[in-house]
């Protein structure tokens, strides 16, 4: 099996889309770094997460993440039934309030 990268949680089946790119941190500022496809799946599943480039990201590379982590599930890759704000993207969240 390959490597994937730091940010690919460990349950999560999907290969990593492009270079290590970005780095992202919690609330703690612990951090993880990662392509920017497992980077936004990451930054779903946290609150308060933020993401950063590093030095050699191809230009774009933490706000691709970041927009794309606005429709992402948290731990998208659990299947079941999501009706909990919590179990939805801020993108739906914000649908569901009229934001």
């Amino acid at each position: 099996m390959d490597r994937r990268c730091p940010a690919a949680h460990p349950d999560d089946p999907t290969p990593c889309v492009g270079p290590v790119a970005v780095t992202v941190l919690d609330r703690t500022n612990a951090g993880a770094d990662g392509c920017e496809h497992h980077a936004a799946r990451l930054l779903a599943s946290l609150q308060g997460g933020r993401v950063y480039a590093l030095p050699n990201a191809p230009t774009g590379a933490a706000i691709r993440a970041f927009t794309a982590a606005d429709g992402i599930r948290p731990f998208c890759w659990i299947d079941g039934p999501r009706t909990e704000p919590s179990q939805l993207s801020h993108a739906e969240n914000r649908t569901r309030h009229g934001a």
